[in-house]
């Protein structure tokens, strides 16, 4: 059984929401940067972007790693590792942009806003 967390940011404000199969399904293969139909977890009129999220392990999902896979990255300051020092670079464990049934959380940004409010839709957390 797959289930994920979604964080929806709209505007300055979140909601978080819990989905279980077979909503969780409709997520399964999607990638960062792609687009979903607020259908998929009853916010009709809405439509979503995704943004990141992270792995079973705490890991976050990078955009330039394809696929599902686990791995790690010799990176500097930016996405994933704020350095104390500048210049500094450091190895960093990373997992790929698709989602799959290790991904635990996905972070969603709202692209079009439906006749709702989404605090309205799923309460304000």
């Amino acid at each position: 059984m797959v289930e994920y967390k979604l964080v929806i940011a709209e505007k300055s404000t979140s909601v978080a929401r819990s989905v279980g199969d077979p909503q969780a399904a409709g997520f399964l293969g999607k990638r960062i940067g792609e687009s979903i139909g607020g259908e998929l977890i009853g916010a009709t009129g809405y439509t979503f972007r995704i943004t990141g999220g992270t792995d079973k392990s705490g890991f976050p999902l990078r955009p330039d790693v394809p696929g599902a896979r686990q791995t790690r990255l010799y990176v500097g300051e930016g996405f994933g590792f704020h350095a104390p020092r500048a210049g500094m670079r450091k190895r960093r464990t990373f997992r790929g942009n698709t989602i799959s049934e290790d991904t635990v959380q996905i972070n969603l940004v709202v692209e079009q806003k439906g006749p709702k409010p989404l605090a309205e839709l799923f309460g304000a957390s």
